[in-house]
């Protein structure tokens, strides 16, 4: 086993990255909320944390904590949804059959329109796609399916594209000038179940204070469980399963449903000063400091509700107590990289990439001169493995510094075993890859040394299905962290050679982000 440099022993560390979960993940830093107690002590936390490495502040305008304003929408859980054909109506329960909220700023909102089924709500013209095309949608009520249509030869043929991620579906649907959007939730294809969706979007949520006005909202946004939304469009005399097998046909157009859809929705609003923290190592040469590496990690998680505290220890207290473990291996080295090193640990990641968004649009190094983000979100917490999973492998040439590093510790890197959830748009690295930073995010292996093969597999679904954004993401007597000290060294070993090296990781050519090597710096 390779040995991060500066460590003396992998036992150490694994004490250390150990005692930093159970630190951030105990009752104590109440989940881990923005807008709360335990936010408070979880940055206070941080902040020595950086302090005792030796890190630099790396803010921009001085200091650790890049303030971050955030509003907090909490609405009204006695919110009434109807679906009315003039002659019957339907009446979904809130939580256990949708959920809806607002991100306007307003008290309230209501909603009274016509619904339109549109598909999966995408308009791609480079996979010829358009389910509006033809069709007004304004003023109305969509419902869309999540995901890709599952057409052969189109999109990425069953791995997720942005067009099939909830977020660009909701960006489409206001821009498209709908009123509200009520996603079909399905677990396949969502990457999570119900229990998610009921969890992260009932009780308080955030959004970005003091945004562009430009940047429209809809009135109403929202889940639908696929059981209710088969009684809706029963209502409308049709079946779901017919309009899920036409929204799958090339040429689709979204299709009004002849019901209407009613909606009330009461908010109350608290204004959030939360923090992103950013530590920062020197580069040593004159000319190549100017240019600068991420690694990031978001230190949030969903708090305290309905009495129960949400630890979020796998997600995402062992990314930061990694985070924190690749800083001081950096600041162990001695000498300084030629190009400088910022550590960035972000808020409201739960809450839609909130803090990295932030940290994109009001960098504290400019994105022309970041020429690698390495993300860390939920570390391997049950042993070593033969391979390594890279999200995203094939969109940038930083595949080939991982794939040497894994070579050199005997290792294989595999693509994403379950790519139709698209989690390369569900982190943070994904803020900065949408402004064209090659990003490099890597989730455990489920290859398991003296596991039985499928084991990882089957793991990484139970976690979703029983752990995932639940009070029972918590620390474990049988975990064994020798994988993710393994996956550490790999990112250490990688981000030291972005650190060095001439060259700059780019994005290939086709790649959503890919930006031009013109608008890179010189070597």
């Amino acid at each position: 086993m390779h040995v991060i440099v500066g460590f003396q022993s992998t036992r150490a560390l694994a004490e250390r990255l150990l005692q930093t979960i159970r630190t951030l993940s105990s009752p104590g830093f109440e989940g881990r909320a923005p807008g709360s107690r335990g936010e408070k002590r979880t940055i206070d936390y941080l902040e020595a944390k950086f302090r005792e490495i030796g890190l630099s502040p790396g803010a921009p305008g001085g200091g650790y904590r890049q303030p971050v304003p955030l509003v907090g929408i909490t609405p009204d859980p006695a919110m009434r949804l109807s679906f009315l054909d003039g002659k019957e109506s339907l009446a979904p329960r809130y939580g256990e059959e949708f959920v809806a909220w607002t991100k306007r700023l307003e008290p309230q909102v209501s909603v009274d329109a016509p619904v339109v089924f549109a598909g999966y709500g995408i308009a791609a013209p480079e996979y010829d796609w358009d389910d509006f095309a033809g069709v007004d949608v304004h003023g109305k009520v969509l419902m869309v399916l999540v995901g890709d249509p599952p057409v052969e030869g189109k999109f990425r043929d069953g791995a997720l594209t942005y067009y099939g991620r909830w977020t660009y579906k909701l960006e489409k649907a206001a821009a498209a000038g709908a009123v509200a959007c009520l996603i079909v939730h399905r677990t396949d294809t969502a990457g999570y179940p119900w229990e998610v969706v009921r969890g992260g979007w009932t009780g308080e949520q955030f959004d970005l204070r003091g945004r562009d006005p430009a940047d429209r909202r809809l009135a109403v946004e929202g889940w639908i469980s696929r059981a209710e939304a088969e009684h809706v469009v029963a209502l409308a005399g049709r079946e779901l399963a017919s309009l899920e097998k036409a929204a799958a046909t090339p040429g689709f157009r979204a299709l009004p449903l002849g019901i209407r859809a009613r909606i009330h929705v009461r908010s109350r609003f608290r204004n959030v000063d939360s923090a992103n923290l950013i530590g920062r190592i020197a580069g040593s040469d004159a000319e190549r400091s100017r240019e600068h590496i991420v690694y990031m990690a978001h230190w949030d998680h969903f708090g305290v509700r309905d009495g129960k505290v949400f630890a979020g220890a796998v997600d995402n207290a062992s990314g930061v107590a990694g985070l924190l473990e690749l800083a001081r291996a950096f600041v162990d080295l001695g000498r300084p990289s030629p190009r400088s090193v910022l550590f960035l640990t972000t808020t409201a990641e739960e809450q839609g990439l909130l803090g990295s968004r932030y940290y994109a649009e009001h960098p504290a190094a400019p994105l022309a001169s970041t020429v690698a983000a390495i993300n860390l979100d939920g570390m391997n917490v049950h042993g070593r493995t033969t391979d390594v999973v890279l999200i995203g492998r094939g969109l940038s040439t930083a595949d080939d510094l991982v794939e040497r590093a894994a070579r050199r510790r005997r290792r294989r890197v595999v693509g994403d075993p379950e790519p139709e959830k698209g989690y390369f748009f569900r982190s943070d690295h994904f803020s900065l890859a949408k402004k064209g930073v090659p990003a490099i995010h890597l989730e455990p292996g489920v290859d398991f040394i003296g596991k039985p093969p499928g084991w990882g597999l089957a793991e990484r679904k139970r976690y979703v299905a029983e752990d995932y954004h639940k009070p029972s993401d918590v620390v474990r007597e049988d975990w064994d962290l020798a994988g993710a000290i393994e996956d550490l060294d790999l990112l250490f070993d990688v981000g030291r050679e972005v650190a060095t090296r001439q060259g700059v990781p780019e994005w290939k050519p086709g790649a959503e982000f890919h930006r031009p090597p013109a608008a890179r710096p010189a070597d």
